[in-house]
């Protein structure tokens, strides 16, 4: 899990970094509709393809790969891997995988039903072990669609990756859509950076 130091010093984006970090801490969320159509049609699995391109596009740029290590030490890791929630209908409850990031679409899949096929007893919050620092949360509210959705997180202050949330997909005018919430730390990343984030996954899960 290689991490690269950001010389601050001389990094363009040190004052807004700076500014959102303690001046003003700020995150923001937006939900956008993803138009799932084709991955339906072609039948794809949508929670692992979804996570398959979440991290595919995430793993693209450092934005979304900043943290801060241990020492405190600015600076971001070579790869994200997806985190993401299992739901127990017999308890009620959740509980946490873990998948490590394949560029092979085919390959992805393979170790996420491995995962969930090896884990999907297990009841604990954090069902597979040991989960990488270097991991991305995302969760699916498959019950209700939302056209808005955000996360209160009070002690997250230097918390920089992203945090997904889906909700139901729903058909309208002959697409079907799915809520994707994003959200983010201002400190390293702005609009700019989501929407990219948001269109490279649209583009990402129309090949798929």
């Amino acid at each position: 899990m290689p991490f690269t130091i950001i010389p601050r010093h001389d990094w363009p984006r040190n004052e807004i970094f700076t500014y959102y970090l303690t001046q003003v801490p700020c995150q923001y969320s937006m939900t956008v509709s993803m138009d799932i159509t084709g991955l339906m049609l072609r039948k794809r699995k949508l929670y692992p393809s979804m996570l398959y391109a979440l991290a595919t596009v995430i793993n693209r740029h450092e934005e979304f790969r900043m943290a801060f290590s241990e020492d405190g030490t600015l600076g971001f890791y070579d790869r994200l891997h997806p985190c993401y929630t299992v739901f127990h209908r017999e308890t009620e409850t959740f509980s946490t995988l873990w998948t490590e990031y394949h560029a092979d679409y085919e390959t992805f899949l393979q170790a996420f039903r491995n995962d969930c096929e090896q884990f999907k007893d297990v009841k604990r919050f954090e069902a597979k072990p040991q989960t990488p620092v270097n991991s991305f949360p995302v969760s699916m509210i498959p019950w209700e669609s939302f056209e808005g959705f955000h996360l209160y997180l009070p002690r997250a202050g230097k918390y920089f990756f992203p945090i997904v949330t889906m909700g139901k997909y729903v058909e309208r005018e002959g697409r079907i859509l799915l809520p994707l919430a994003l959200q983010v730390h201002h400190a390293v990343c702005d609009g700019f950076h989501a929407c990219r984030l948001t269109r490279e996954v649209r583009e990402l899960i129309a090949d798929l």
